[in-house]
């Protein structure tokens, strides 16, 4: 039996859904299933659903997303207010 694994360094995340990560080259994974999310066509526009009700176009993704950070505090953290 023979296995192929490709390996893919994501840079960028959604700024409201950071389960949704984008490498470079522009490719959108979700990492909840571990999928390549598919750049599809509504309306007539480009985009990519982001969930099952919201879409987003081409043109406006720069604009949500955000550099993935190498460490991530949690502001409200329960251990921290003791």
């Amino acid at each position: 039996m023979n296995s192929i694994s490709v390996n893919y360094t994501l840079k960028y995340r959604f700024k409201d859904h950071h389960h949704i990560q984008v490498t470079n080259n522009g490719e959108v994974f979700n990492i909840k299933t571990g999928r390549r999310k598919k750049i599809c066509y509504n309306g007539g526009s480009l985009g990519v659903w982001i969930t099952p009700k919201k879409f987003i176009i081409k043109k406006k993704l720069n604009a949500n997303l955000e550099k993935i950070p190498k460490y991530e505090y949690i502001k409200n953290d329960f251990l921290t207010n003791l």
